[in-house]
């Protein structure tokens, strides 16, 4: 699947929900995970960065090999007392045309990043600050918050969460996503005309 400006327009009006229903050889990575800014879609490639916690050299180097369109995954070993990402970090992000960061640990300029509207997602936030030692390991499959993770799975988020769809089965994935989301439509107007839920859903039929 190619991601083209025209089918993320589209994909980006589709809710994790629609997709984590129609992935079942895919994950959903942990709720701890929380966006900076709730309100935004993140949809690109995953490329993952294994990190050593409190040390942000790594995200850096990361950073600088990741492609236009990817999502980087930092592996930060779930270390939330310091601030591996930034506002300068988001912003060159942003210049450089990634699609959004996830960070198994915690970041800082939240404030920052949220009027950015730059997708970061992290466990917490720490100003404290990092050191810049240890080097990346990159673009190498990771179990990581309850996914298991490839270079170039597709990363589908929102404000509700995070989910990978494994690249060999996005299509077929994303087809049932779009067709569950345009169901969706038609049921939001049964239930505005004053239908029930446990009518339109058959729920009555339960024995």
């Amino acid at each position: 699947m190619k991601l083209t400006k025209e089918l993320l327009e589209t994909l980006n009006q589709v809710p994790t929900g629609n997709v984590a229903d129609n992935n079942p050889d895919g994950y959903v990575m942990s709720h701890s995970l929380r966006p900076v800014n709730p309100s935004l879609h993140m949809i690109g490639r995953a490329f993952p960065v294994r990190c050593k916690g409190g040390d942000n050299l790594a995200l850096h180097e990361g950073m600088a090999a990741a492609k236009e369109g990817d999502v980087l995954i930092f592996d930060c070993e779930g270390y939330c007392e310091a601030g591996h990402f930034g506002d300068m970090m988001a912003n060159a992000c942003m210049v450089k045309g990634i699609a959004g960061v996830v960070i198994n640990g915690s970041c800082r300029d939240s404030i920052d990043i949220l009027e950015l509207k730059f997708p970061v997602y992290a466990k917490a936030y720490c100003p404290a600050p990092t050191s810049k030692k240890a080097h990346a390991v990159m673009n190498e499959p990771m179990d990581i918050c309850g996914a298991h993770i490839c270079p170039g799975d597709l990363v589908f988020a929102d404000g509700d969460g995070i989910v990978i769809i494994p690249q060999e089965k996005e299509d077929e994935v994303m087809k049932k996503a779009l067709a569950k989301f345009a169901k969706e439509k038609e049921i939001l107007t049964r239930i505005r005309n004053g239908e029930s839920t446990i009518t339109i859903y058959g729920f009555d039929q339960i024995r």
